[in-house]
């Protein structure tokens, strides 16, 4: 059975055709009115495009906790023994705390330069009464998302440790928000294999080989079906939002965005340059189909697959190297997360009209680095983690605030996951080239 899909285009440009379909279809919409005839004919088009999205995204999803145990461990059994995964495993990290806290800064220097709550040097009135009508007019699903994290304390920072233990892998597996204790079970399970003799752990190994090459398999069968996906999950948040949703609250968006740009397009490809002393273009070349899928899906837990793909059979990086940094990034490496969290929390204190000297935005720099390690990563995850800032920086009316920031979330969720899904590949590369190994051969994926 062949489940190649639209055989005539590369996957990055069936996914853009699709993210520009969608596009149409949800502005065209958004103009049939609520009559009689019309009115049942659009709801009904917009029920089936968000289950056929709904489904893509449950395609993905189930892929992702078997990918990430089979790759980690497959991963580890492969290197030389605890000392080459300590070296490997401090490279990877302190790289990731690099690129991180490099997009923080950004972004606070964006928000301080441009100042995007503030009009003619003064609180903007307009924005700023938007946050305090947003607890009156929120939906129950904006509602629901904010109370939930407004039971938030700041003690809820360890919480990231915590879910490195799990009580239960098997439960921690089935939750998003644990894939930290999937990781490190899975990391102290493949240590165990490589410190037993060769002979009893042979057939183990090439049980998680087998089980890797499936899951790859997988992922090209689900992909297959992305454009269809894509545009499913599109058409809903095009005719929601519509065009007017950058109006109130433009110069936000710009900044945020601009940060982001600037983080993927000069600073990410500098990194590159400097550790590998090689040209970065041909990075975005091969990770096209990974960063249109995570633009459109905004998880990049849910885009994981498609990039480990891109990094073996574009890139040429090893499966020893992919397999331990790629997972692990998803988990932990949030650039365009932290730049964000940063920008949103600032705004929001300038809205207000809350001074923050140094010392507040030190800990804003703080918070948005560590809240960002750990989230989860799907749609609108860093939820909690601004509201948390929000509130343990004593700003007014946080939780009005961030129901207002849902109004331009989506798009700028889906262009920082495009991010941080960037800077994970980068970070592969990069450890690629420190371990020796040829990047970017010319035909086919690296054992």
């Amino acid at each position: 059975m062949n489940f190649r899909a639209y055989p005539r285009l590369a996957a990055h440009w069936q996914i853009l055709l699709a993210l520009i379909l969608a596009t149409i279809v949800g502005l065209s919409l958004k103009l049939v009115g609520d009559s009689a005839a019309l009115g049942p004919l659009r709801d009904g088009f917009l029920a089936v495009s968000g289950f056929v999205g709904d489904l893509f995204m449950r395609a993905l999803k189930m892929l992702i906790v078997p990918l990430i145990v089979a790759s980690v461990i497959s991963g580890i059994t492969g290197l030389q023994g605890v000392t080459g995964l300590g070296r490997l495993g401090a490279k990877t990290i302190a790289l990731f705390l690099t690129t991180t806290a490099l997009a923080t800064v950004l972004g606070l220097t964006l928000v301080n330069l441009l100042k995007p709550g503030l009009e003619n040097g003064q609180p903007n009135r307009v924005i700023r009464e938007a946050f305090m009508a947003q607890a009156e007019t929120a939906g129950e699903g904006d509602l629901a998302k904010v109370s939930t994290a407004a039971g938030r304390e700041a003690t809820d920072f360890l919480d990231i440790f915590r879910k490195m233990i799990p009580e239960n892998v098997v439960q921690a597996a089935s939750d998003n928000g644990q894939m930290l204790g999937v990781i490190l079970f899975s990391l102290l399970l493949a240590i165990a294999v490589t410190q037993l003799p060769g002979e009893k752990t042979r057939g183990f190994r090439e049980f998680v080989e087998t089980a890797h090459e499936a899951m790859m398999v997988l992922t090209k069968w689900v992909m297959a079906l992305a454009p269809l996906g894509i545009f499913g999950l599109m058409v809903p948040i095009i005719f929601k939002t519509g065009p007017e949703l950058f109006v109130q609250m433009g110069t936000y968006f710009v900044t945020v965005l601009s940060g982001l740009m600037i983080h993927l397009f000069l600073v990410l490809p500098l990194v590159v340059r400097v550790f590998t002393g090689r040209n970065p273009l041909p990075l975005f070349r091969e990770m096209r189909p990974a960063l249109m899928l995570a633009f459109s899906t905004a998880s990049s837990s849910g885009t994981l697959p498609v990039t480990m793909r891109c990094m073996q059979e574009g890139a040429g990086v090893s499966k020893r190297i992919t397999s331990f940094t790629l997972p692990l990034g998803a988990t932990i490496n949030m650039d365009g997360t932290a730049l964000y969290e940063c920008v949103a929390v600032l705004f929001v204190a300038q809205v207000m009209g809350v001074e923050m000297g140094l010392a507040a935005q030190a800990f804003v720099v703080v918070a948005s680095l560590l809240t960002s390690i750990g989230v989860a990563g799907i749609p609108s995850a860093s939820l909690v983690a601004i509201l948390l800032i929000l509130k343990n920086s004593g700003i007014p009316e946080a939780e009005s605030a961030v129901i207002a920031l849902l109004a331009v979330d989506r798009l700028l969720d889906m262009s920082r996951t495009a991010v941080n899904v960037f800077s994970d590949s980068c970070t592969a590369l990069i450890m690629a080239h420190m371990e020796g190994e040829k990047i970017f051969p010319k035909s086919g994926p690296r054992a």
